[in-house]
């Protein structure tokens, strides 16, 4: 017999349990958790946001974090998971240096990440503006979340019949979809 495992009693608890293993409040990306309260917000691009904002002072990876939600009115508040890596690959590159200054690491622009800047501000998309990947327009991931809890509804209860022609469904969507972007009919013909 295979034993199970019991995520309320996994050794971060409840709160950190990954929501497709069990139902629970919290966390980051779960039904309850503060992503699926307030939607998703578009990103911008994490490298420039940092070359820019460190253009203007040095500061240390929470500052960064802090700016870029107060730049974008709290749309966009990029993790420790996404400004971190980004200061390593641009310290990798010459562009920042990072030195411990009251028990933290400040990060400022080296004369290379400087001359990047300069040399790029003006034809660099704003990081800052969160609506720059184009017009406000429907949620897809939203309607994605929709169709899956749909798709689950059916292959819980349906028949099936219905089992076999929801498969049918989702795939021609899948095509419409890819077909959308090659810019073919916008419906799969029957």
């Amino acid at each position: 017999m295979r034993p199970s495992f019991d995520f309320t009693e996994a050794p971060f608890g409840r709160r950190h349990q990954h929501h497709a293993f069990g139902p629970g409040r919290g966390g980051r990306g779960g039904p309850g958790g503060p992503r699926g309260r307030r939607g998703r917000a578009p990103r911008g691009d994490v490298r420039a946001a940092i070359l820019l904002l460190l253009a203007d002072e040095p500061m240390h990876g929470y500052q960064l974090m802090q700016a870029i939600a107060d730049r974008t009115d709290g749309r966009w508040t990029p993790s420790p998971g996404a400004i971190y890596p980004a200061i390593s690959l641009l310290e990798d590159e010459g562009l920042v240096v990072a030195h411990a200054e009251s028990g933290r690491k400040v990060v400022s622009l080296t004369d290379a990440g400087r001359a990047l800047v300069e040399e790029n501000r003006g034809t660099w998309p704003d990081p800052f503006d969160t609506a720059a990947d184009g017009p406000a327009g429907p949620d897809l991931r939203r309607a994605v979340m929709q169709l899956a809890e749909a798709a689950r509804q059916v292959g819980r209860t349906g028949s099936a019949d219905q089992r076999e022609r929801a498969a049918m469904i989702i795939e021609d969507a899948r095509r419409a979809l890819y077909l959308l972007l090659a810019d073919g009919p916008a419906r799969p013909e029957a």
